[in-house]
């Protein structure tokens, strides 16, 4: 990987790309310390100061690591990437759903750019709603349960509709630098934003590790590497399935006699699953917040105050946790890899698979490999997910377990991405030929 970098410099059309990706992230990390305008900056430093309690760091944790930590300082970028994630989320749905934009992903380039359009507008209304939620929670008191200093300068309703503009502005302009990385930089500029903002946490959140238990920080470095050395073994794996092309006539010439494979992954999901699985176990909370009775509550709303808002430590969040997470995975897959249509494309193309016929076997096939390949992914995904809230459990310096679950993901498969990139642009720069 530094050898691909270090060559990359030495290019001088890699390393203005390289050069302006850089200025890019400065740009960007510069927004998510600028102040929105009618925050109270210094109250709100306090207020960090004194520390995260667990519901907040429940409530907020996901989109909080989205935002670099921006979410909680209140910043231009306070929304970060995370509701543009939600959009593509929604539209790749929508697009099993509607038949209108499964006609639009089938028609190519023109079709994926009316698609990605729709994303951008979806886009701004999820961050008009998003940032109107957390103004709410600011002005109420509830982003800092533990604090009692005001983090608004004011309550009138005019300043509170310019921050929610200004944040929904700040979230059109990370879509804005985003694009300018994968038009001008290097790689898939939403991605490379993303994979910034999860690293700008890491820092502070080991040094909150070193400053309480010297040990501990000895054991979590450890425990890291490990981590980060099975979640590369993982991603990488895959298996490829051999397709053979039989040799046809187009006019006068000769097409097809070649072989090539099918990669499936084992972790063909990524990281959607884990990122639904923390968005439906946030409504049980949200529900409980907003209609239960505080004083006397039910014994519903007593329960869920009990094993998945106060405590997420418990046997009942983690197994409902990993089982989502599980589920999640094969209904992703599902969504986004069609046998039927894979099987049909070969088809049409005069592709097969060696010892297997074309058409409906073929297809079987496909989907009877892809559900033995989920099974350990799904697991692996779980498992994963469920390390930081063992650390928490386990033990008290790792508060906010770096190493695990979704920043791990974020981490090692954008990296591999974004290598694979660079790779891949210095071979068309300096291709070696059969000999060397």
């Amino acid at each position: 990987m530094l050898t691909a970098i270090t060559r990359a410099f030495r290019t001088p059309d890699l390393r203005n790309k390289m050069l302006f990706t850089l200025g890019i992230i400065a740009l960007f990390r510069l927004g998510s310390f600028l102040p929105t305008p009618g925050v109270h900056v210094s109250n709100i430093q306090k207020c960090l100061a004194q520390g995260l309690s667990s519901d907040a760091a429940g409530v907020y944790g996901l989109i909080n690591l989205f935002s670099g930590g921006a979410l909680l300082q209140l910043s231009v970028f306070a929304l970060g990437i995370m509701p543009y994630i939600t959009a593509s989320i929604i539209l790749q749905l929508l697009t099993v759903v509607i038949p209108r934009l499964e006609a639009l992903k089938k028609e190519g380039q023109a079709g994926t750019a009316k698609i990605t359009q729709y994303t951008r507008y979806l886009t701004i209304g999820l961050a008009v709603l998003q940032s109107t939620a957390f103004i709410a929670l600011a002005r109420s008191g509830q982003m800092f349960p533990q604090c009692q200093e005001e983090v608004l300068l004011s309550q009138d309703i005019f300043p509170l509709i310019v921050m929610v503009l200004t944040m929904t502005a700040g979230t059109s302009v990370i879509m804005w630098l985003g694009e300018l990385i994968t038009d001008r930089g290097i790689g898939n500029g939403m991605s490379i934003l993303i994979f910034t903002q999860v690293v700008a946490v890491f820092p502070q959140e080991l040094a909150r590790i070193f400053r309480s238990n010297t040990f501990g920080f000895a054991v979590v470095m450890v425990v890291g590497v490990a981590i980060i050395a099975a979640v590369v073994f993982v991603e990488q794996a895959q298996r490829r399935i051999p397709v053979q092309y039989a040799k046809r006539m187009v006019g006068r010439r000769m097409y097809g006699g070649t072989s090539t494979y099918i990669p499936l992954k084992v972790n063909q999901a990524g990281i959607i699953p884990v990122i639904f699985a923390s968005s439906l176990l946030y409504l049980p909370q949200l529900a409980a917040t907003l209609f239960g009775n505080t004083t006397n509550p039910n014994e519903v709303i007593r329960f869920i105050q009990t094993y998945f808002a106060n405590n997420i430590g418990n046997a009942y969040y983690m197994t409902t946790y990993f089982l989502l997470i599980v589920f999640f995975t094969y209904f992703y897959v599902s969504i986004t890899f069609n046998p039927v249509e894979v099987a049909d494309n070969m088809k049409k193309y005069g592709g097969f698979i060696p010892g297997i016929r074309p058409g409906r076997p073929t297809a079987e096939y496909l989907s009877y490999v892809l559900t033995r390949l989920t099974a350990p992914g799904s697991l692996y995904l779980g498992l994963l997910s469920l390390v930081p809230i063992v650390a928490l459990t386990l033990v008290d310096a790792s508060q906010n377990f770096p190493f695990g679950g979704t920043s791990i993901l974020i981490i090692v498969g954008v990296g591999l991405d974004t290598v694979k990139q660079i790779e891949a642009q210095l071979q068309q720069r300096n291709y070696e030929g059969f000999l060397r």
